[in-house]
C-alpha cells in the first residue's frame, strides 16, 4: 500500500510525537527505543509504528509488551496534539532493518574471509 502526501505528513507527525512520548513512559520495561517510521492507512484509522530497541531478546520482549500496553496512553497523547476526526488504532512492530543490515554485513565479511583464505 503506497501512501499519499497526506498520509505521509500525518505519519511523520505521529512519528515525531510518539518518539517523544515513548521516552516519557515510566514503564521500566521500555528500553532504548527509536521510532523509525509510521505507516498510516489512507482513511487514517490504523497506524503501524515501526521501532528498534536494543538489548537481548528478553529486553526486547519487555519493550514490545510495554509498548503494546501503553498504546491507549500513546493514542490519547496523539489525540491531544493532533486534530483529526478519528484517532488511529496503534500497532507496534519491530523494524527488522538493523538486524537485516547486520546479517548482510556478516555475510559480506564471511565472503571476504573466504577470499583471503583461497587467495
Amino acid at each position: 500500500m503506497t501512501q499519499g502526501p497526506r498520509t505521509q505528513r500525518v505519519g511523520e507527525e505521529f512519528r515525531e510525537i510518539l518518539a517523544e512520548e515513548i521516552q516519557k513512559l515510566k514503564d521500566p520495561r521500555v528500553g532504548f527505543v527509536t521510532v523509525t517510521g509510521v505507516r498510516v492507512t489512507p482513511d487514517l484509522r490504523h497506524a503501524w509504528i515501526y521501532y528498534t530497541s536494543y538489548g537481548d531478546e528478553p529486553a526486547k520482549a519487555g519493550t514490545r509488551a510495554a509498548l503494546r500496553s501503553a498504546a491507549p496512553h500513546l493514542r490519547a497523547s496523539l489525540g491531544r496534539q493532533v486534530r483529526l476526526r478519528y484517532l488511529p488504532e496503534l500497532e507496534f512492530e519491530e523494524d527488522p532493518t538493523i538486524e537485516q543490515a547486520e546479517r548482510i554485513d556478516r555475510l559480506i565479511a564471511g565472503l571476504h574471509a573466504e577470499e583471503r583464505n583461497d587467495g
